[in-house]
């Protein structure tokens, strides 16, 4: 299908979906809620103003973008522009008024700002602040830019976009193969622990925060780094799966076969290197070979970009044995609120919980990830559970009888959340709404 057609298509596919504008702008729209009225509602509400709230102009880029919230000035690149793709699909929810952006132009905004700050060089940065900061010190990739920037083409059937996607993803593809596949594996090397967005975890442990100058391109001198490691990699296999599709949306056949072909290398090589049948689970390989043997949420990363392929045996039983062995074990990784970053299980399981922790804590973000692998696995029962877990959570959050309040993490047994940093953060209000509004769609 040549370009244009396919947008037109997509145009004409997403056209229908939900209301129209003028019939949602007139009046507040709200979901069935899955508990009492009053206190669902006012968190519903609550949700809202706090990502009308994040919405911001910053000094490196003209369009509003959605940020992180709470204590988190700015958007990373690990999770801004796939918030801004769930803030987008909830759009007909927003109301439209005091000059609020479009839901749509912000999620283009949160992928445009990274393409325009990309380097020569291909590296895209791993931050934007409203400090005019710009962070390259690490890569902090989780759901590919790629990923999320092709499903808004498809959303806006945006041309621009699209060109500018496939362009700066493929510029992004190049770099880490040249600077972050130093052991020539094929696979993704972390550096350091902010390549990863785990801040605080045990699987970093003794690992510097940033790379050495903040400059992601070079390695700490340590004997066991760099390290090859399953999510980052998937993160690639995911990107390259969505360069494929965008490729073929610009008739660029060739192209499209190239990427399809370098997706299913390094899906098979995180497969064949970093998957401890013994253990059920995906680890890091370090400079000396050794596993890093820290059970962590790195394993619903690699099911996010849907690695394992559930047509192959091998691959269906790997899956089967991660789910028996460790996602859907209690005393693993499925509390009554999932996921925790680190299963309760491990010993390197981090307590009593600090702030801002991925050494345990069930973070929002890693909710907010979810639908991209549970349902596609088969697990729509299993994701309701979760989703109900959340919202319950946040909406009891706040003070008797009033809004839930919106923070970035909690104990995985208990649903209390981290109280030290302020509300006000952005993936935990869209794990509200976007869990609320699939609840009531059922």
């Amino acid at each position: 299908m040549k370009r244009r057609e396919f947008l037109r298509v997509a145009g004409l596919a997403t056209a229908g979906a939900g209301i129209s504008r003028s019939a949602w702008a007139s009046k507040q729209i709200y979901p069935r809620f899955p508990g009492g009225d009053a206190p669902w509602k006012a968190t519903w509400d609550a949700a809202l103003q706090v990502l009308a709230g994040n919405v911001k102009p910053v000094p490196k880029y003209d369009q509003p973008m959605l940020m992180e919230g709470a204590v988190y000035p700015g958007a990373w690149m690990e999770c801004g522009p796939q918030e801004a793709l769930v803030y987008a699909g909830l759009r007909h929810y927003v109301p439209q008024h005091d000059g609020q952006p479009d839901p749509l132009k912000v999620a283009r905004a949160n992928h445009m700002a990274f393409f325009a700050l990309q380097r020569e060089d291909g590296q895209i940065p791993s931050a934007i602040k409203v400090s005019g900061e710009v962070g390259y010190g690490q890569i902090q990739m989780v759901v590919p830019i790629a990923a999320t920037a092709w499903e808004v083409v498809q959303l806006t059937h945006d041309e621009e976009l699209l060109t500018a996607a496939y362009a700066a993803c493929s510029k992004w593809d190049a770099w880490l193969r040249r600077y972050r596949d130093t052991r020539k594996t094929g696979l993704v090397e972390g550096f350091c622990t902010y390549d990863t967005g785990h801040d605080n975890s045990p699987r970093w442990k003794g690992i510097p925060n940033r790379c050495p100058d903040s400059d992601a391109r070079k390695c700490p001198p340590i004997a066991t780094m760099p390290r090859l490691c399953p999510d980052l990699s998937a993160t690639t296999y995911g990107g390259r799966v969505a360069l494929a599709a965008m490729a073929k949306a610009l008739g660029k056949r060739d192209d499209a076969a190239r990427w399809e072909q370098d997706a299913e290398t390094i899906r098979r090589l995180i497969l064949e290197k970093l998957y401890d049948p013994e253990d059920a689970a995906f680890y890091d390989l370090d400079a000396q070979n050794n596993f890093v043997k820290v059970r962590g949420d790195v394993i619903t990363r690699v099911l996010g970009e849907h690695v394992l392929k559930l047509e192959i045996a091998g691959d269906r039983k790997i899956f089967e044995d991660i789910w028996s062995r460790q996602l859907h074990n209690p005393k693993a990784f499925w509390t009554p609120f999932p996921f925790p970053s680190i299963a309760i299980d491990d010993p390197t399981f981090v307590r009593p919980i600090p702030r801002n922790s991925w050494g345990g804590a069930s973070q929002a973000l890693t909710a907010l990830r979810t639908p991209r692998w549970m349902a596609h696995y088969g697990k729509e029962a299993e994701q309701r559970e979760l989703m109900h877990a959340w919202v319950t959570a946040i909406a009891r959050s706040g003070e008797p009888g009033g809004a839930g309040e919106f923070r970035q993490q909690m104990d995985p047994l208990t649903g209390e959340f981290t109280r030290a940093d302020p509300s006000g953060y952005s993936p935990a209000a869209l794990v509200y709404l976007e869990f609320v509004h699939r609840l009531g769609a059922h």
